[in-house]
């Protein structure tokens, strides 16, 4: 590197501030101190490969400063406003500004990897983010950041304000670089108007107006111009290409032919300043739109965060006093108020109240929650009626809304398998298109004239345009990720979208997945004394209802439930035993009104000595194929009646069944139930492969086989499933299942409805023919428009108002995935879906 160049970050090293500095037993000139330490930071750590990565992007800066009073976030009060859990284990998400190219993910992430107690670090060069887990025991929060801010990046908590602010400030900056180049190309059309209506005919107008015109170019050019040529630079520096290196030559082709025309007074062509100048105001024109429009496509995620509070009621428990606080100062245990029409700041606990919650925010489904004292309410959903008093159990990026937000973002920065074959073409397109511009020169200049050389090259050069490869995946993924968020679909790994619609198996769960995970009391079945005795019929119900009400099993507080649904004057009374006692995984044991009652399982119930009657147990062993329960009920001895309950399916279990059938998917119900169980139900469900009584380590064993003859996607809900969805190709987890099912699942449908498995199918079809459609359209686009630019039937300025174009194509194509989710769409889907599963007319009948 010269010696007017920082050898850190490239940018000129003024004679005033140089710093000499031995690097590697050479000295090296740095524009100041920073990139002196964070130059030998890098070289001491071994990481000195950075400087030869391929990094895209604008030119390496000045270290910003150090993160101030980083030792502040060690504090675990501070950090509980970014860190979901104070555990030994945290995670959280940092932010630097000076994340600017690939290369900074290879040195962040290699130079994490080496400190001890590091867990995790992963780099979004998307949204400038890091993504961090680490052992709190081992290394501290501020040990990072300090990490960090010796290798050149700054590094603060994530905080979605900044985010937006760095993001306004981006944006701003493009729009005054455009605003003065807007102004100069009015400026220098007033001279080129006057040259082209006959100025250029007298040798001291014409002389004077070209240098007035390479005035204003020239600042345009270093001003307005420098996205471009900062670009280029860096790329060159790395030993790649990209797509400013094209645009940088097609302006720097037309500047200095004119300037030569300029400083020849002799020679007869014409100075293209104004042309130079007018496409460098389009291209900023149409990066300026391309931002607004990613943005646009992509703040389903900001819409998202934005439903959560930012203050709330907060209550003084001794006092009673409300104050009104932002949310970031709240703590665990903390009480606060919601108001009808409020929406809760936090996740928490119901203390006091009661009320309607509209959770369609987090489950997509637009209908109401009832909430009391003990029940969970989440940040961001709307309370209706009611005044609630929540407990505090977790905020902002902590809560399940924040965590969804994390996951969407980790779902649009991941990149899919066509994204990374897009990104290795992206450098051999433009190589090919500057052969092809310098072959269009060279024929030119032949075969006509030097302008005409020039003015083909440059036309190449500007017209191609490769982004289209490069925004192709992204953007559809981040629209997809975002509006199937927004409906209740939370997709974690973007680069699902692309391998689930290639996916020919499915394998659900049963209980909890094609069955409610509860279950219900299906019939009531009296001895024969007992059955039109109704007086007796009633005091025995009111004495199960007494008995099971103190049982904490499911299934007792199913009965109960049923019962009181039926009998509601049983809601009403204390319901007091004389005697109570639970035999776990039998049954339970009571005494009421001076009776002994025994209320469980047939095998429990004969150690007691009872006699059972033949017709009710040969009821049990039929019912029992159907996969339902029995609970008998003994009093004093004697056999009373016998209670059946039974998980029943999903209303929606049989049509997604039909649904992947009809599209020719192959479906098994996997199950550590019983075999006569499982096929019950997969009758229930028109019939599929059965693979039943497995336990849940063998649920992982099976997956695995499965997947080495096809792709797996594996439904589930359970702690059993977890291996099992970890193992699987795409997993899918419902919004109604563990916390561990959910961490391994790719997808997890919150509004906890089966079919939204058929409608994540159909999301991943849409999106990845949007990508070919975008990827084509580029494809077309250069096929078309190339040739005619390297035939010379294209200007520099036509080229520079469509290659933009195709780029705002690309987003605007994406965008429409947007529409997937619109009430006319999925109409339209039902409709075909019908369709398609409708059986075939048989001939016979026909005749």
């Amino acid at each position: 590197m010269s010696g007017d160049s920082c050898f850190h970050c490239g940018q000129p090293a003024l004679k005033a501030s140089q710093v000499t500095h031995p690097i590697n037993g050479q000295s090296q000139v740095f524009c100041c101190h920073g990139c002196a330490g964070v130059c030998e930071a890098i070289h001491e750590a071994g990481m000195d490969a950075f400087y030869r990565r391929t990094p895209e992007g604008e030119l390496l800066s000045p270290p910003p400063p150090p993160t101030p009073n980083a030792d502040f976030y060690d504090y675990d009060e501070v950090q509980s406003q970014f860190v979901p859990s104070l555990d030994s284990r945290r995670s959280i998400t940092l932010m630097s500004e000076a994340i600017h190219c690939a290369a900074c993910i290879w040195l962040i992430e290699h130079t994490l990897a080496k400190l001890d107690g590091v867990l995790m670090a992963k780099v979004n060069f998307t949204n400038k983010q890091i993504k961090l887990r680490w052992d709190n025991d081992r290394v501290q929060l501020s040990e990072i950041i300090h990490a960090l801010n010796r290798i050149g990046y700054d590094a603060t908590p994530y905080d979605a304000s900044a985010s937006e602010e760095a993001y306004r400030k981006a944006n701003r900056d493009l729009l005054y670089r455009l605003g003065f180049a807007g102004f100069a190309m009015m400026n220098v059309m007033w001279f080129a108007v006057a040259l082209y209506a006959g100025a250029d005919e007298d040798p001291a107008f014409r002389h004077y107006f070209h240098w007035v015109q390479w005035a204003i170019a020239t600042v345009t050019l270093i001003y307005s111009g420098k996205p471009f040529w900062h670009g280029a630079w860096k790329s060159l520096k790395a030993r790649s290409v990209g797509m400013d290196v094209s645009i940088t030559l097609g302006i720097l082709t037309t500047y200095f032919y004119s300037f030569w025309v300029t400083v020849d007074p002799s020679h007869s062509g014409d100075v293209y300043f104004d042309t130079m100048i007018d496409f460098i105001f389009l291209l900023l024109i149409g990066r300026y739109l391309e931002a607004i429009s990613k943005n646009k496509a992509m703040d389903s995620t900001k819409r998202l965060m934005d439903l959560q509070p930012k203050v709330a009621r907060c209550v003084d428990p001794e006092t009673s006093e409300v104050s009104v606080v932002p949310v970031r100062k709240l703590k665990p245990g903390d009480q606060v108020m919601v108001k009808p029409g409020d929406q809760i700041p936090v996740d928490g606990k119901v203390l006091r109240g009661t009320g309607n919650v509209n959770e369609s925010m987090l489950s997509g489904e637009s209908r109401e929650i009832w909430k009391q004292t003990g029940m969970d309410v989440s940040a961001g959903t709307l309370n209706l009626d009611g005044t609630l008093t929540v407990e505090v159990s977790a905020i902002l990026q902590g809560t399940m809304l924040g965590r969804i937000v994390s996951m969407v973002e980790d779902a649009q920065g991941a990149k899919a398998p066509i994204q990374c074959t897009a990104e290795k073409i992206m450098p051999w397109f433009v190589t090919v298109v500057i052969a092809l511009a310098v072959l269009s020169f060279s024929y030119w200049i032949v075969n006509a004239d030097l302008e005409t050389a020039m003015i083909a090259a440059t036309a190449v050069l500007i017209i191609t345009c490769p982004c289209a490869f490069g925004l192709a995946t992204p953007m559809a993924t981040a629209v997809a990720s975002g509006v199937s968020a927004q409906n209740g679909i939370l997709i974690k790994n973007g680069a699902v979208l692309e391998v689930l619609q290639q996916m020919n198996h499915f394998v659900f769960d049963k209980t909890g997945t094609l069955t409610q995970g509860r279950m219900q009391l299906q019939e009531t079945v009296w001895v024969d004394h007992i059955q039109n005795d109704e007086a007796e019929k009633a005091h025995l119900i009111e004495a199960i209802v007494r008995i099971e009400f103190h049982s904490e099993h499911s299934l007792g507080k199913a009965i109960v439930a049923a019962l009181q649904d039926q009998y509601p004057a049983l809601k009403n009374q204390r319901l007091t035993l004389e005697h109570f006692q639970a035999h776990p995984g039998r049954g339970v044991e009571a005494e009421w009104q001076g009776q002994h009652y025994l209320i469980g399982t047939r095998t429990w119930l004969s150690q007691y000595g009872v006699d059972f009657p033949p017709g009710l147990v040969k009821m049990e062993a039929e019912r029992g194929k159907t996969g339902q329960t029995s609970v008998w009920v003994v009093r004093n001895q004697q056999v009373q009646a016998v209670l059946f309950l039974q998980d029943p399916l999903r209303d929606d279990a049989r049509a997604l069944i039909d649904r992947l059938k009809a599209q020719g998917k192959q479906v098994t119900l996997l199950s550590g139930d019983r075999q006569a169980v499982a096929e019950s139900v997969a009758s229930e469900l028109g019939g599929m492969e059965v693979i039943a009584e497995v336990l849940p380590d063998q649920k992982h064993d099976v997956i695995a086989r499965l997947q080495q003859t096809q792709s797996v996607v594996m439904v589930g809900d359970g702690v059993n499933d977890a291996p099992a969805l970890a193992r699987a190709r795409v997993s899918v987890a419902l919004g109604s299942g563990t916390d561990v099912s959910m961490d391994c699942a790719d997808i997890i449908l919150l509004n906890n409805e089966l079919l939204s498995v058929d409608t994540a199918l159909a999301l991943s079809q849409r999106t990845l023919k949007t990508i070919k459609e975008n990827i084509v359209s580029s494809i077309v686009y250069n096929v078309t428009f190339v040739p005619l630019a390297m035939a010379a039937m294209l200007t520099p300025l036509v080229a520079a108002i469509t290659m933009p174009l195709s780029s705002l194509v690309v987003i605007l194509n994406a965008a429409r995935i947007r529409r997937f989710f619109h009430p006319k769409a999925v109409a339209r889907r039902e409709a075909q879906l019908a369709k398609a599963s409708k059986p075939a007319p048989n001939k016979a009948d026909q005749s």
